[in-house]
Formats: structure tokens, C-alpha cells, sequence
């Protein structure tokens, strides 16, 4: 895990990408935020980039390739998967089958997104403050 690395948000909704935008600023968080709008694009940017991201938020339904079907490819690809990103589902819904199938690809949490700002800087604050104190499995001290 590269702590310094950029975060990854998958986010179809401009609207959701405009408040996360907001959020990341607002807890000076130094990292840099890099925006997919669907899973194809993020998946074709983590495949042919040597830049080892912090963590992964996404959606799960997006057009092209949902989040499940992005994470799933994720999983599967040996080089990835050995970066050790951190993958988080932040979805307006959380449906069982939804959460259920998610833990079975090992994705690292699910968060329902809040309805209101100061929520969603809280939840961000806290998702984002736990992986800076985490160790993974390519840590060298």
C-alpha cells in the first residue's frame, strides 16, 4: 500500500464526484484524487500505470463495468492484487446480496454514503485515517 499514492474514486454521479471533491479538500487530505466514471476507465488506468494508488472508493453500479465486475478483474490480476490497494464500496445503497458478494471478492469495506455533508466528511475522515495507520503486506519499515 502506497500511502502517497493517489486515491482512486469511481463515481458515475458528477454531483457526488463535485461533494467528494469538496470533502478531500476540507480535511486537507495531500493526496492526490483521481476520478473514474466508470469501471473500464479506472480498471485501464490501474493496468497501464506504474503509480501505485492508496485506496480505491467505488460505486458498484456504473455504467460499462459495475463495480463488482471492476473489482472481481481487480482480484484477478496478479500485479494488483500484489499492490495491495485498499478497495472500498462507497454506495448510496446496501443491499445484502450486494454487501455479501462484495466480502466474498475481498474488498476491504462497504460504506453507505451519508445523506449530508458533515456525515460524508466524517466517514471519509475515518476510512482515510485507518488505512494511513494500517500496515499491508508490502510494508518495508
Amino acid at each position: 500500500m502506497n500511502k502517497g499514492g493517489p486515491i482512486i474514486i469511481i463515481e458515475d454521479d458528477q454531483d457526488d464526484q463535485d461533494i467528494l471533491t469538496d470533502v478531500f479538500s476540507d480535511l486537507d487530505i495531500k493526496n492526490e484524487i483521481i476520478f473514474f466514471s466508470d469501471g473500464e476507465q479506472a480498471l485501464e488506468y490501474l493496468t497501464s500505470t506504474e503509480i501505485e494508488p492508496f485506496i480505491i472508493f467505488s460505486d458498484i453500479n456504473m455504467p460499462r463495468l459495475g463495480g463488482m465486475e471492476l473489482r472481481e478483474k481487480i482480484h484477478e490480476n496478479e500485479d494488483l492484487r500484489l499492490k495491495s490497494i485498499p478497495y472500498l464500496f462507497f454506495s448510496t445503497s446496501a443491499e445484502q446480496k450486494h454487501v455479501v458478494d462484495a466480502y466474498s471478492k475481498s474488498i476491504q469495506g462497504f460504506f453507505v454514503k451519508p445523506t449530508n455533508y458533515a456525515d460524508i466528511k466524517k466517514t471519509i475522515k475515518t476510512i482515510v485515517r485507518y488505512w494511513e495507520a494500517c500496515v499491508s503486506p508490502n510494508y518495508v519499515k
